[in-house]
C-alpha cells in the first residue's frame, strides 16, 4: 500500500487552496492529507483542509515555534510549509526533523537576508545581479531628498516598507495637488508628496521605507525549486504585463534567478521577481516561500507543490521542466467554500440542527471544535479567491494537473491573433515567446 503524506500549511494566503488541490491531484496518485491553521476563521484554506485549527493570537516567535512543534507531533505531520514566523521555525529545523517532520523552507540565515529589502539588495549585487537605484529613508527630509534625486534623473518615485510582503504599503509619489479627481473612480496607489511629508512630520517618529524609481513592465516572477544540495530542479518565469499573463524560459530572467537560488541556499520553493529599469531587467524582490500564483504553472504542465513535497521527503524529482509554454491568459476570481458561519444569535435554532454534519462539511473530518466555541449554524458561505486560475480554452492540460475551479483563466487573444511585438533587446535572446504585447 502506498503510504499517506500528511502536509501542514500554517497561516497562508487564500490562493494556496490551489496548492492544496494540486497536492491531492498529484500524478503519482499518492494519498495526501492536509492540515491547515489560520487566524481567520473564514480563510478558505481552513475549509479546503482535511483538518483545521484556529491559531492562537499574540504568540511570540519563540512561543509559536513551540506551538508548531506540538502541532507536528499531535498531527503526525510529514511536511510543514511555514509562512508565518518562517525564519524562527527554520532555525529549529533539527527539532522538527527529530519529530519526523521535514520543513519546506530555506535555512533561517537565507530567510533573514531577504526579510529586509535593503540588506537583500546589498547582498545580491556581490553576485552580479542588477538592482534598481534605492534609498533607505526614515524621516520627511530624507524622503524629500530621495524623491528629488530620482525625479532629477527623470524617474517617478515610489516607496514601500523595507520589510514586508504582498505589496503592502506600496505607494507612488505624485506632486499633483489633491483634488476631486482623486475622489473619482477606484482608489489608486498614488499619494501626494506634500501630504506624506506632513504626515511624517506630524507623527514625529521614524519610518523604515525603501524609495526607488517605479519600475516598468513586464513583471516576471521566477518560481524556483532547489534541493538541499544546492541544485536547482525548476526555474520557470511567470510573466505579467497588465492583465496579460504567460510563461517564459528567457535567460534574462532565469539565469539571475538560478544564480540567487544557488548562491543563497534558497532551498525548496522560492519566488524571485524582476521588473524593467529602462531597457534591462532588475531584481525587485525575493520571496523565500511558495508564491500565491505558483499553481498557475499547471498550465504549462508542472505540479510544483507535489514536486516540492517529494523533494522535501528525500525523493529525487530530477529536472522539472514545462511540457509547453502555452497561450497567454488572464486571471479572474472564483468562489471557494468557507466553514459554516458562527451566529451566536441563532444558537437556539441551530441547537436542533445537525450541527455535526455541518461542521464536517465545512472543515473536514477530524477538525477540532473548541469547547467554548459558539454553536455553528449550517449556513453555507463562499469567498472569492483572487488569482483563481483554470484552463485557457486552447491549451490542453492533464486533468490531474489543474485545480477543480473550472475555466477561470481566460485566453486574452484568439489563436489567429497577430504576432506580438518583441520584448526589450536584453530580454529576447531565447527561444521562448516574447514577453511584451
Amino acid at each position: 500500500m502506498v503510504s499517506r503524506v500528511r502536509v501542514w500549511l500554517n497561516r497562508t494566503y487564500a490562493e494556496n487552496v490551489f496548492f492544496m488541490d494540486q497536492l491531492r491531484n498529484n500524478p503519482h496518485a499518492r494519498p495526501v492529507e492536509i492540515h491547515a491553521t489560520h487566524g481567520d476563521a473564514d480563510s478558505p484554506v481552513l475549509a479546503a483542509a482535511d483538518t483545521a485549527d484556529l491559531e492562537p493570537e499574540g504568540l511570540s516567535p519563540a512561543a509559536y515555534v513551540e506551538y508548531a512543534l506540538d502541532q507536528c507531533a499531535r498531527r503526525g505531520i510529514d511536511v510543514f510549509v511555514p509562512r508565518l514566523h518562517q525564519a524562527a521555525i527554520a532555525a529549529h529545523r533539527e527539532e522538527f526533523t527529530a519529530l519526523g517532520t521535514a520543513l519546506l523552507a530555506p535555512p533561517a540565515e537565507s530567510i533573514e537576508v531577504f526579510e529586509d529589502k535593503v540588506t537583500a539588495y546589498e547582498a545580491v549585487q556581490a553576485y552580479g545581479v542588477p538592482v534598481p537605484p534605492w534609498f533607505r529613508v526614515t524621516d520627511a527630509d530624507e524622503l524629500i531628498a530621495a524623491v528629488e534625486e530620482l525625479e532629477a534623473d527623470g524617474h517617478r518615485a515610489c516607496f514601500k516598507p523595507a520589510s514586508g510582503a504582498g505589496g503592502v504599503g506600496f505607494r507612488v509619489v505624485t506632486r499633483t495637488p489633491f483634488s476631486l479627481d482623486q475622489l473619482s473612480g477606484f482608489p489608486g496607489p498614488y499619494v501626494q508628496l506634500d501630504m506624506v511629508v506632513a504626515a511624517l512630520r506630524e507623527a514625529g517618529e521614524p519610518v523604515d521605507w525603501l524609495v526607488m524609481p517605479r519600475l516598468g513592465q513586464p513583471e516576471v516572477s521566477v518560481d524556483c525549486l532547489t534541493g538541499t544540495d544546492g541544485r536547482v530542479r525548476m526555474a520557470v518565469g511567470r510573466t505579467k504585463n497588465g492583465r496579460r499573463r504567460g510563461f517564459s524560459l528567457n535567460p534574462a530572467w532565469i539565469e539571475p534567478a538560478r544564480r540567487l537560488a544557488e548562491s543563497f541556499a534558497l532551498h525548496h520553493l522560492t519566488n524571485i521577481q524582476f521588473r524593467m529599469f529602462g531597457d534591462r531587467p532588475v531584481l525587485m524582490d525575493v520571496n523565500t516561500r511558495p508564491a500565491g500564483g505558483l499553481h498557475q504553472l499547471a498550465l504549462c504542465g508542472i505540479n510544483a507543490p507535489w514536486a516540492a513535497v517529494r523533494l522535501a521527503l528525500g525523493e529525487e524529482t530530477g529536472e522539472v521542466l514545462p511540457t509547453r509554454l502555452g497561450q497567454d491568459y488572464t486571471v479572474v476570481s472564483g468562489p471557494r467554500p468557507v466553514r459554516p458561519v458562527t451566529l451566536p444569535q441563532q444558537a437556539e435554532d441551530a441547537a436542533t440542527a445537525d450541527v455535526g454534519a455541518g461542521l464536517d462539511a465545512g472543515v473536514g473530518a477530524g477538525a477540532p471544535v473548541g469547547a467554548t466555541a459558539p454553536v455553528a449554524a449550517d449556513i453555507p458561505r463562499a469567498v472569492e479567491v483572487p488569482g483563481a486560475v483554470g484552463l485557457p480554452m486552447v491549451v490542453e492540460v492533464p486533468v490531474g494537473a489543474v485545480e477543480p475551479v473550472e475555466a477561470h483563466a481566460l485566453a486574452v487573444a484568439p489563436p489567429d491573433a497577430p504576432t506580438r511585438a518583441q520584448s526589450p533587446t536584453t530580454c529576447t535572446a531565447s527561444a521562448d515567446r516574447p514577453l511584451a504585447v
